[in-house]
């Protein structure tokens, strides 16, 4: 056996077939094995894996075990003289795998080999050559001097900038997304360390490598895509302290008591600030909105209602307005919250709707006080519109200081390409269609020797074809274009804003990358609108408002409901969030669900079949219900199952 490939897999599905596909094209023509190795993912992995590609050697942990020990459980069981650790997460070309055993088959001292990955957009990822993170290096690295001077020896040394990208070099460290070790080497030096559960064995394996006595090699005559950061979110502050622990680890492990404890003090500052930092900029980035509309609109009405003193003479109880108007602020400024006003890109029904209803809730409360406590009408009437022009202001104003635009601009139909032979383009034009509302122009481009009539040009034109239509988007076909002509053909458009994807087939999603600090995204045919944050959101207060209202209610409702003691048990859990009152059926089979990836919700005492008593409750059924439950959410349909299902709330 020449191969061993093993991939770690934790709930990122989409990704790992796509990674599949290609690695099944690239072993044709040589011994190869192949290792899936699942975290105890949730997203239907295993299903998948076993149902498409029965060839797959999978392993399926009941828990998620870390990446270190899972590649080791593939490893030792391993029986090619090489043995590769890729990322699910990445596209491989159809020759990669036999450039890169070819050269460690001419290079006996090398130990260990990475290629040269590009990211969703065909960009250059720099960790695809990195310099062991002494902490000299690793100084320069966390404070930011290997950006400011890129190409310099002794500033950028973490990512070996001053090498040519493009040229064969002996490197110290190798990235984990593509790491060809050769089995000889692992026999001697050891496999991954088990104390690092995500982040940091790569680096510790390669340096151990090295002591070894072999040699690491940087080999970019072949290319991979790694989708950068879909198989880990890079943004959390998890990330942060995990990292940065695992370099610590690294650091006790390998350097002498001094250097480790002086790396240990810098990356320890590192953590402390980053997470800092990160914690204030979610804190500010959350509180911003709502604080300025409640300011403004709290502040404006009681400007209104002194203008209005002065000019009818009529004095106002202060406590009353400042109470009043306090209330009124945070009915509104709340309001806007929960219909998604602050979620981007700004819609002016998100504004509207909350600026109306939050003005109807005023007016009814101003007229439930007594008569004494009663002020100005006018002002009441002009807090609305006060309202709405503070939350529309308020956007603008962020949004010009944080984007350079208002937000509020039309949002220019896309413009897509999809590369591929006519009928999977029309194919995976379809699934577009269908999940991108917002389209004006679809052009066809052909592989070489494949034109039709109603194509536009081939592949080999891309980059012109780019600019002369003003495309925004390129799907590339992956059953009709090869891995290589994928990449090649992305590195060649000049237009770096193009958004890339690529369809894998006989699939009902496409799978993209927006940028190198974005995950991945996945158009799906059944987009879930459930799973919207404004629509979490309205949903978690429904729960907490319609419990609250039944627990008020309760001793009507028992008269109501066929369990009582059941109702209150649900209640009360749906008020402490381990229930939810509406949610997928319970009925569905664990293999359909897994199937589906529905999004995840909380477990629901009424499900959408409840508004459909007279359909029979089929497994056929279910998922065509919850399937649409998801995809066409609104607050209304759980109001109008709760009201259907009244008496069914014990269950």
């Amino acid at each position: 056996m020449k191969l061993t490939i093993v991939i770690v897999n934790y709930n990122v599905q989409y990704f790992l077939e796509q990674c599949l596909l290609s690695v099944e094209k690239a072993v044709q023509g040589m011994q190869a094995e192949v290792y899936v190795v699942d975290n105890n993912s949730v997203d239907g992995s295993v299903a998948m894996v076993a149902a498409k590609f029965p060839w797959v050697l999978l392993i399926a942990n009941k828990e998620n075990t870390g990446f270190s020990k899972a590649n080791n459980q593939a490893m030792r069981v391993a029986r090619g003289e090489h043995i590769l650790l890729l990322n699910p997460d990445t596209v491989v070309e159809e020759d990669t795998f036999h450039k890169v055993v070819r050269f460690m088959d001419e290079h006996p001292e090398c130990g260990g080999l990475g290629v040269k990955m590009v990211d969703g957009k065909g960009n250059f990822l720099p960790e695809s050559k990195r310099g062991l993170p002494t902490p000299e290096v690793s100084f320069y690295k966390i404070f930011g001097l290997s950006k400011i001077f890129p190409k310099s020896k002794r500033f950028n040394r973490y990512h070996l900038g001053y090498l040519d990208n493009d040229q064969v070099h002996e490197i110290e460290i190798l990235s984990g997304a593509f790491m060809l070790m050769r089995k000889k080497a692992l026999d001697k030096v050891g496999l991954l360390d088990e104390a690092f559960f995500m982040y940091g064995e790569d680096i510790d394996l390669s340096w151990r490598i090295i002591q070894g006595g072999y040699k690491n090699y940087y080999f970019p005559l072949t290319r991979i895509i790694h989708y950068k950061g879909e198989s880990t979110k890079k943004g959390s502050l998890n990330y942060v302290f995990v990292f940065y622990n695992a370099m610590v680890i690294f650091a006790k492990k390998h350097f002498s008591e001094k250097n480790a404890k002086l790396f240990s003090f810098f990356i320890n500052l590192a953590i402390w600030l980053r997470a800092g930092v990160a914690v204030l900029n979610r804190f500010v980035k959350s509180i911003i909105l709502p604080a300025m509309d409640f300011v403004l609109i709290a502040l404006g009405l009681m400007l209104i209602a002194k203008y209005y003193e002065q000019a009818t003479h009529n004095m106002y109880d202060e406590r009353i307005l400042f109470y009043y108007f306090t209330v009124a602020g945070i009915v509104w400024a709340f309001g806007a919250w929960l219909n998604g006003a602050n979620d981007k890109p700004v819609k002016p029904q998100r504004v509207i709707k909350p600026a109306i209803v939050g003005g109807i809730v005023i007016i009814i409360a101003y007229s439930l006080l007594p008569e004494t406590m009663r002020f100005s009408r006018a002002v009441m009437l002009l807090a609305p519109v006060l309202a709405l022009v503070v939350l529309f202001v308020n956007r603008m104003v962020y949004n010009l200081f944080t984007t350079g635009k208002t937000g509020l601009e039309a949002t220019a139909a896309a413009r897509y390409a999809i590369v591929g032979k006519k009928d999977e383009a029309q194919r995976v034009k379809s699934i577009i269609t269908q999940t991108q509302g917002n389209i004006s122009y679809v052009a066809g481009i052909a592989p070489v020797g494949f034109m039709d009539k109603e194509d536009v040009g081939d592949i080999s034109q891309l980059d012109e074809i780019v600019r002369v239509h003003e495309i925004d988007h390129v799907i590339f076909c992956a059953r009709d274009i090869a891995a290589s002509d994928i990449i090649g053909a992305m590195s060649n458009v000049a237009d770096k804003r193009i958004e890339f994807k690529i369809a894998p087939p006989e699939s009902l999603y496409i799978i993209g990358s927006n940028s190198i600090e974005t995950s991945g995204e996945v158009f799906m045919m059944d987009v879930n609108s459930v799973s919207l944050e404004r629509n979490k959101r309205a949903k978690r207060m429904l729960d907490i408002s319609v419990s609250l209202f039944f627990i008020l209610l309760l001793p009507l409702m028992i008269f109501v409901v066929k369990k009582p003691i059941g109702f209150i048990r649900n209640s009360l859990q749906v008020l402490i969030g381990k229930k939810s009152w509406i949610g997928f059926s319970k009925e569905m089979s664990v293999k359909n669900e897994k199937t589906l990836s529905l999004p995840k919700l909380k477990p629901g005492v009424l499900d959408p079949l409840v508004t459909n008593k007279s359909i029979p409750r089929t497994q056929e059924n279910i998922i065509k219900l919850n399937l649409l439950y998801a995809k066409d959410y609104k607050l209304m349909n759980d109001v109008n199952i709760l009201w259907k299902g009244m008496r069914e709330l014990g269950n």
